[in-house]
């Protein structure tokens, strides 16, 4: 008996180990079996958030990926996904990013999703995008090509201009030899083409297609004594310009990129061109060798007026989770500072025009100053981004002064054959 109750206590203390075995495994591999399961339970309450590309080159890759994290941490269910990051394939962007090239096109084509149709919110006139970035439309010249003229200060009105423009296509010595006065571009891919080169000469002068401010209620107007008279201007600027324009005898055909490369090669003395492309020209050319000013007017009492362009986001109509890209959107608008500082945005963002906080960049550059005190005396007009109808609005302007430029009828038949489509654009769009 003694050694049957030895085997048992042998038996029993092996039984005591495997217990006491199992149960410090079980207090070891619980942490991890839990901290799965909550990994586990959390990535299914996950809401993933898909970027379209163009964020990265609007903002650049460093800046995106550091927003990108910054959410994150504040929105813990929530996760960012760039576009340089592996994802599903097939799956369309829930936030797209776009300038003022592609959002008439967006706009049109029924991509972008309201603001509060995923909520239920009813308003009267929602959003389609977010604004994060706004420039506007200025006179550069160059100082070398000026002077060389025997002009020491840029032209202030549309008289002037056209005296520049030809006294600098005459001449054929020096530094003159190979420039034209100006250049023109009106190229179809280029949707800020007709706002840059025709409309802002109009709104210089004080005109402007909604003098009402009532666009939600009538048709725009542009059959006017004073834009009849910016007609008959633009068609001697064109005359000018197509005769020497060292581009192309075609300004329907030329990029508003080459127009920017002409000039930052010195071969254009004035162009009109977006604050956006300050930096760009400051890095080519420098800081003495170009200067920036507003749009010569027509010499009357008009208010000077710009149209703003921009960079927006918005959400794709095709978002998975809606919800999630709308505190995305609202992340982002807040950070409107933020890219502004970083694209040395002029005017920058509406919220924060008027108390110029945030803008250190613009109070300590003269370059920038400058086209903040031209922004300051301007009064902001609307254009035609975002309008319902955009593109076939634009789109007769650009077939009508086509032919107007070309002689086939006169300033007043042009604005007349625009303003009936327009007419006939708009009911096809009123609300």
């Amino acid at each position: 008996m003694y050694s049957e109750n030895g085997k048992k206590s042998i038996y029993f203390n092996n039984r005591t180990d495997i217990i006491i075995f199992i149960s410090v495994f079980v207090l070891v591999i619980s942490p991890v079996i839990f901290s799965s399961i909550f990994r586990l339970a959390a990535k299914s309450r996950q809401k993933d958030i898909y970027l379209s590309a163009r964020c990265e080159e609007l903002f650049g890759v460093k800046t995106m990926e550091t927003l990108a994290q910054e959410f994150e941490r504040q929105n813990p269910d929530f996760r960012v996904k760039l576009p340089n990051a592996l994802s599903e394939k097939g799956r369309e962007p829930d936030i797209l990013f776009f300038d003022e090239n592609e959002f008439n096109a967006l706009a049109a084509e029924g991509v972008l999703l309201p603001f509060g149709s995923f909520s239920g919110e009813k308003t009267e006139n929602q959003m389609q995008a977010a604004p994060l970035v706004f420039f506007m439309d200025l006179l550069f010249y160059n100082i070398e090509l000026l002077r060389a003229a025997g002009f020491e200060r840029p032209p202030k009105t549309g008289d002037e201009f056209l005296a520049y423009v030809k006294t600098i296509n005459a001449a054929d010595n020096g530094i003159l030899a190979d420039a034209a006065g100006a250049a023109m571009a009106l190229g179809p891919e280029n949707s800020q083409a007709l706002s840059r080169e025709i409309f802002s000469w109009i709104w210089a002068g004080g005109g402007n297609f909604r003098p009402n401010d009532d666009s939600s209620l009538s048709a725009p107007v542009i059959n006017t004594k004073q834009i009849i008279g910016d007609f008959n201007f633009l068609r001697s600027l064109y005359r000018e310009v197509v005769q020497t324009q060292t581009l192309s005898r075609d300004i329907f055909e030329i990029t508003g990129e080459q127009v920017l490369e002409s000039f930052a090669q010195g071969k254009t003395a004035m162009i009109i061109a977006s604050t956006r492309t300050i930096p760009m020209f400051r890095e080519k050319m420098g800081d003495g060798v170009f200067g920036i000013t507003t749009i010569p007017g027509a010499g009357t009492a008009g208010k000077y007026s710009v149209s703003l362009s921009g960079i927006f986001a918005g959400i794709n109509k095709n978002c998975v989770n809606q919800d999630a890209a709308a505190v995305f959107l609202e992340f982002l608008a807040a950070k409107s500072p933020l890219f502004c500082a970083q694209l040395k945005a002029v005017p920058g963002y509406l919220p924060d025009l008027q108390s110029g906080d945030n803008k250190n960049y613009i109070k300590e550059d003269l370059f920038y100053s400058k086209a903040w005190d031209i922004f300051e005396a301007s009064t902001v007009i609307r254009g035609f981004l975002g309008v319902p109808g955009a593109q076939e609005y634009e789109n007769a302007v650009r077939e009508e002064i086509k032919s107007f430029f070309e002689d086939k009828r006169t300033a007043q038949e042009t604005v007349k054959d625009i303003q009936k489509r327009w007419d006939e654009i708009f009911t096809r769009y009123a609300p």
